[in-house]
């Protein structure tokens, strides 16, 4: 087995956040903030202790086609904002199958080494993306001629390899990664997985996972779920039938990618207190909000208020439910947001624009935190 090391170094070095005064904040166990920020300032410093805010660390998948080098490590002021302002991160590529497994004896770890490192550093907790998918599979494994005995020894070898290599330090994992279809039905023409090897794969990944770090939390992670619908009910379904068998689930993600043309899922937070009343951790973990915005034009002050009032809404829900521990902005700059990318026409859809200055959402999801603080935790 072949271990890409050789960007390590350069990475690790880079990705730390060393501002002039960061020797002074490590010192005093505050984590580094941007010159101008004051740490009451910042979402991280207003959450409740139990709620952890965060978002994805920009690098990987549509990043590596865009004209700018990748954002981590080498946007000294994006990661300025990414130690001040988040307590959580979760890699946006740098975990999915074809970039850290791209060949089937080679792991590329270099990057997801230096997000760990850089969590550290920051006293940042790591959310783990995600171990079984149907997408952004390599090549190799989907065009690939294996037996059955094959591909279930390349699934335990991957999860137990990345879960195994970051034990005690990824308290998080997306196990298992959009399983169903919008009807509540498996995916069983396009998840690998689930087609060659049959719904039982899923218990095993989960097992698996266990096995390499028992004392991570497993979690079930999908879009279309923000609502009481078909795709929900699976789930809520599924994961009591595996509980029952011994399989190790801790909890149930929803992902949250809204679009101002739809209105907001307004029993979200009914749906989270379901699988809450399972005794289920429960988290939101990819929220953004995108806007219908032509291209040379900037959204409207309507459209930005109703944007902050989809996040702002969205935290109220996960506040109001007492297992929903975490709180995950997909990005949180426009400067680096996957949607326009994949979203023709639309965009603006996280909390700060191109320069890092902050939306109305922003505000939004502050004046949330500030009002739960008192009743969720001890600063």
């Amino acid at each position: 087995m072949k271990v890409h090391h050789s960007l390590a170094a350069a990475v690790l070095a880079s990705a730390l956040i060393l501002p002039t005064a960061a020797p002074a904040l490590a010192a005093q166990h505050q984590a580094p903030r941007p010159p101008g920020i004051e740490k009451q300032d910042t979402l991280r410093w207003v959450a409740p202790n139990d709620l952890k805010i965060g978002t994805a660390v920009a690098g990987g998948g549509h990043h590596e086609t865009q004209p700018y080098p990748a954002p981590f490590p080498n946007d000294r002021e994006y990661l300025q904002h990414l130690a001040a302002e988040f307590s959580s991160v979760s890699p946006e590529n740098q975990l999915k199958w074809e970039f850290v497994h791209p060949e089937r004896d080679t792991y590329r770890f270099a990057e997801m080494d230096a997000i760990v490192e850089f969590a550290q550093e920051n006293k940042q907790v790591v959310r783990g993306h995600t171990l079984f998918w149907h997408s952004q599979n390599p090549a190799w494994l989907e065009e690939g001629d294996f037996s059955k005995e094959e591909l279930r020894a390349i699934l335990k070898d991957h999860i137990q390899t990345v879960v195994g290599r970051y034990a005690g330090k990824i308290q998080q994992w997306d196990v298992a990664n959009e399983i169903f279809n919008d009807n509540g039905t498996l995916r069983t023409t396009d998840n690998i997985w689930i087609r060659e090897l049959g719904p039982e794969i899923i218990a095993d990944a989960f097992r698996w996972a266990h096995e390499a770090d028992p004392k991570a939390k497993l979690f079930f992670n999908d879009y279309g779920v923000e609502s009481v619908n078909a795709k929900s009910n699976a789930y809520l379904e599924l994961i009591p039938r595996l509980q029952a068998q011994g399989v190790p689930v801790d909890g149930f993600a929803i992902q949250g990618h809204l679009s101002t043309r739809y209105g907001f899922p307004g029993d979200l937070r009914t749906n989270l207190q379901r699988f809450d009343d399972l005794g289920l951790e429960t988290a939101i973990t990819e929220i953004d909000v995108r806007m219908d915005v032509a291209a040379g034009t900037q959204p409207t002050a309507a459209q930005l208020e109703k944007q902050a009032s989809y996040y702002q809404r969205a935290l109220d829900a996960c506040i109001a439910v007492e297992e929903c521990n975490s709180f995950t902005i997909w990005g949180f700059t426009d400067k680096y947001s996957w949607v326009p990318v994949f979203f023709s026409g639309e965009g603006e859809a996280t909390v700060m624009w191109n320069d890092f200055t902050r939306k109305p959402a922003y505000y939004a999801l502050q004046e949330s935190l500030e009002q739960a603080s008192p009743g969720r935790g001890n600063r």
